[in-house]
Parts: structure tokens; sequence; C-alpha cells
């Protein structure tokens, strides 16, 4: 049987102890989408930046997180800070999410999951007792130098995006 290189998917396991994401640390160069279905590295983007992981597109806690963010936006844009959101979701699906709920912040798309997982992101998780794999919520600033100034682990979403313009007019 002949197998090719690029059709073998190794998973990388990454923890939070060992995680490239802790503050000083750089994001992991790997690809994901756009919300247009454009190819980006992560560890590319333009800085500096807010990224924030959210387990799925059109429940309850992200909607209210994408608004969020959305609603202070502006604020960002004055300091010169992008804010994007990531989840697994396909880019399409980011598309409708978005226009949905007049998102202005940028969705990418890990559907892959090659992101989470070196972020150490794809987390056990637990609802009414069964035990479940998913992304888990965090947010990481991203300086002007490309290191991560400052990560949000288990994020409560109620006065998260506030926390977190608060931090970037710090940078």
């Amino acid at each position: 049987m002949n197998i090719s290189p690029s059709a073998i998917r190794v998973k990388i396991a990454v923890t939070k102890e060992n995680s490239m994401t802790d503050i000083g640390g750089t994001l992991p160069s790997v690809m994901i989408k756009d919300s247009g279905n454009n190819d980006l590295n992560l560890a590319e983007l333009p800085t500096p930046f807010v990224l924030y992981y959210y387990p799925k597109a059109d429940t309850p806690g992200c909607t209210n997180e994408g608004k969020d963010f959305s609603a202070l936006k502006p604020a960002f844009d004055k300091l010169g800070v992008a804010v994007y959101g990531i989840s697994k979701d396909k880019p399409a699906k980011l598309v409708k999410f978005a226009a949905k709920y007049d998102f202005t912040v940028n969705l990418l798309s890990d559907e892959l999951s090659d992101a989470t997982e070196q972020m150490g992101l794809w987390v056990e998780k637990s609802m009414y007792g069964k035990k479940y794999m998913g992304i888990e919520r965090a947010t990481f600033l991203v300086g002007k130098d490309g290191n991560v100034t400052h990560v949000w682990h288990n994020v409560k979403v109620k006065g998260h995006a506030d926390a977190v313009l608060a931090a970037a007019q710090a940078l």
C-alpha cells in the first residue's frame, strides 16, 4: 500500500505546561483559513492582535463574545490592534455567523484543529456528567513584537472583551 507523506497527519500532544502560547511565547506556525476560505499562517498575522478561541459558532456564549468584541472593535482599531475570533467551524459557517449578528471582528477557521491542538486548547470537557472533547475558551493578546503578552484561559464571556481592551491599552 502506497501512502503519500502528505496524507499522513500527525497530532502533536501539547499541554498547557509546554504550550508555546505562554506569556512571552509566540503562536505556532500553522495554517488556518479566514472566512473567505483563504489560507493564513497563524504565526504571520499582522501584529498586534487579539486572538480569542470560542467553541462553536451560533451558540449563546460564542455569540455574546462575538458581539462584545465587535462592539469594542472601534476602540481596538484606534489602538491599531486587530481582533480575530477562531473556532473549528468551516469558513462558510463563519460567514453566516458573522452576517447573522453583524460581527465586525475577523473570524478564522481551524477546521483541522492543528492550531487548537498545538496551543493546548483541545481539552476534555464535561456537561451533565458526560465527558467530551472541545475547545477551551481562551484569549491571547499578541504584542507588536509577535510575542504573547497576555493569556486568559477558561474565559467567562461577561466583561471579558472589556478586560482584553484594557490590556491592549497598556501595550
